[in-house]
């Protein structure tokens, strides 16, 4: 057999130089990833970082705050340097061999980094900064080598994600000192040595998993039992508890009482038996099962307030003259209350009263900013409001740092919950006639919206599949509708919708077409049974970053034989309808045209959606009996 020579001197020289291109290359490529990250802080003058020196040199390195391996950036770590601004995630998926990064005890702000883009980090350290907003609920999703995360000392509302649960190599996580809220998950991952759920808003039992850890690690939880917290009494909970829990947790019993006392002395005959018609209020849910609550046939206009003097005196303040039962305070606080979930704005409960119906009560944290007066006039104004399509506020009662909404309950739950539910037999997906039927529904309550609130640049302005609520006839209730002026700026341009639009993503406002591109995104997600995933994150990019669904929407046309790729496949009663259909589709895109110039008016919108015919399909559109309201009020966060 022939054998090879060994290389030459010439060919080893050139093995080297090529060699030496690729190192140096990828020394260049690290030093112009972390220049980038360094453009995206302000604050950053302590970094002596230049393109005039390699970050590394061997396992050396030679930049503040940079871990080094083999001449590659495998940690950065820059802690207490009082950096603010953004981290700019798409320049760290330019360090191929990055593997920890730790931010801690800065003051970074806004929604959680785009941290999933790393799916080969090890360990993430975000502790004492300013971020705020839920966590989408897959952000973690991909992080397999996950091995430590710590989120503690920020502002985190909603759920806990369950993405964390799929994190088999997780060892520590730290998520105390948020405001998530909702049950803690059934963390099972056998290396899990330490977990910190202390100083949250969590409630419900600890799951089995983890009931051993030491109380200390779910203290300031008030709302927590089982495990080493001492055994849940009960699955309900009282509603005089919760208010009891907005009244304040010291001496609210005696708050209470002192007001039951009062209502007692007045005996107002008038207020006891005042007739209340049917109408309600929606709380948000930001997940695909979030809550809701309300059904509302049409209802007349109210004269809200005149009843206030009264109402003021027993906390509970009624801006409904057409409720359709009689409750006051008292029956408030006699009821029992289930916990219906949390979303962004707060815990929403469900409240049986005894003479039958099922109120929702909803939790409101991020008002404390609008005055008292303020408040109370937005509130009768809301009170006039009146369309078949509209969940209505029954009542409130206020307290400067938080407040109560109080509305009726939607039997069948939210529009996103029916679309993104788990599907069976006895829950199968929405037909055709019934999906036009909401969307028919929705641009006319849209359209009153925008007639009877003309002050508002955008009257709804947190319109998404989960705030639209159905009634018992699968007939659609906006709800959540004009809190722009009443949540703090701050939160609402982090959480609303409107917020999340191309508009205020490239000039940082929002105009009277907001709602409209709101809308055709929601009409997309019916149309395709695809999730926005746009709004579970804040507005980021040139172009807002937000039209998602639309561009693939757009993207799958282009195609042959497209139509079968785009509709959702569980979707019924579609024969002899695909033209209709298709009509949709178009307006849909039109309202999700990023300029706004070029985007459709309102009056546009409600004649073409008219002029649709759900042919091919039963009107009845669908027969489901629920035997657990609840289920489809589960939350997300």
């Amino acid at each position: 057999m022939a054998r090879s020579d060994p290389p030459g001197p010439r060919t080893i020289a050139c093995i080297i130089a090529v060699l030496s291109v690729f190192i140096t290359s990828s020394h260049a490529s690290d030093a112009e990833a972390l220049s980038k990250l360094k453009d995206s802080f302000t604050n950053a003058d302590t970094l002596n970082w230049n393109l005039s020196t390699s970050p590394c040199s061997g396992n050396t390195s030679n930049w503040i705050g940079i871990f080094c391996s083999k001449g590659s950036v495998w940690g950065i770590q820059l802690e207490s340097m009082g950096l603010m601004g953004t981290i700019d995630v798409d320049t760290l998926t330019e360090l191929p061999s990055l593997r920890t990064i730790s931010f801690m005890n800065n003051s970074f702000d806004g929604p959680i980094p785009d941290i999933h883009k790393l799916g080969a980090l090890k360990s993430i350290f975000l502790s004492h900064n300013k971020f705020s907003g839920d966590i989408p609920k897959d952000n973690f999703k991909g992080m397999g080598s996950l091995k430590k995360l710590y989120l503690n000392d920020n502002m985190f509302t909603g759920n806990i994600p369950l993405s964390l649960l799929g994190l088999t190599k997780l060892l520590e996580l730290r998520l105390d000192g948020n405001q998530f809220e909702g049950q803690i998950p059934n963390f099972e991952q056998k290396g899990l040595k330490f977990i910190n759920f202390s100083n949250n808003r969590l409630e419900g039992p600890i799951p089995e998993s983890l009931s051993k850890m030491d109380k200390k690690y779910f203290a300031g939880n008030q709302l927590l039992c089982g495990g080493t917290l001492g055994e849940c009494n009960k699955r309900k909970i009282t509603a005089g508890a919760i208010v009891g829990m907005v009244i304040g947790s010291i001496g609210a019993i005696a708050a209470i009482a002192t007001v039951l006392f009062v209502f007692r002395r007045k005996n107002d005959p008038q207020f006891q038996s005042a007739s209340r018609k049917k109408m309600l209020t929606k709380v948000p849910s930001e997940e695909v099962k979030g809550y809701h609550g309300a059904s509302s046939p049409a209802s007349t206009h109210s004269q809200g307030g005149n009843k206030t003097k009264q109402s003021e005196q027993a906390g509970l303040i009624f801006i409904r003259d057409d409720v359709r039962v009689k409750f006051d305070l008292q029956d408030l606080l006699r009821a029992s209350a289930e916990v219906l979930g949390s979303g962004s704005f707060g815990s929403s409960y469900k409240a049986v009263l005894l003479s039958g119906p099922s109120m929702v009560v909803k939790r409101f944290r991020l008002m404390n900013n609008v005055a008292k007066e303020e408040f109370q006039e937005h509130m009768r104004r809301l009170g006039r409001l009146s369309h078949p399509n509209l969940s209505s506020v029954v009542s409130y009662y206020y307290r400067r740092e938080e407040k109560l909404l109080v509305s009726e309950f939607a039997e069948n739950g939210s529009l996103a919950y029916q679309l993104h539910g788990n599907r069976s037999a006895d829950r199968p997906g929405l037909t055709w006639p019934l999906r036009l039927k909401i969307v028919k529904g929705v641009a006319k309550c849209l359209a009153y919206l925008y007639k009877e609130l003309p002050s508002l640049i955008v009257p709804h302005g947190h319109l998404k599949s989960s705030n639209v609520l159905l009634n018992e006839s699968f007939e659609p209730l906006l709800a959540d509708y004009a809190l722009v002026p009443l949540i703090n700026q701050e939160h609402a341009t982090q959480l609303m919708v409107a917020y999340k639009s191309p508009e205020y993503a490239q000039f940082g406002r929002t105009t009277k077409k907001t709602d409209i591109w709101s809308f055709g995104v929601l009409i997309l997600e019916i149309l395709t049974g695809k999730f926005p995933s746009n709004y579970l994150q804040q507005a980021k990019g040139s172009n807002g970053g937000n039209s998602d669904l639309a561009s693939w929407v757009k993207s799958v046309v282009k195609g042959d034989d497209w139509t079968a790729e785009v509709f959702d496949k569980d979707m019924k009663g579609t024969q002899d309808a695909e033209e209709e259909m298709m009509k949709l589709l178009k307006i849909g895109l039109g309202c999700c045209e990023e300029d706004v110039e070029k985007r459709l008016d309102w009056k546009e919108v409600v004649e073409k959606i008219e002029e649709l015919k759900d042919r091919g399909g039963s009107s009845s559109g669908r027969h489901v009996d629920y035997d657990d309201d609840n289920e489809s009020y589960a939350s997300e966060g």
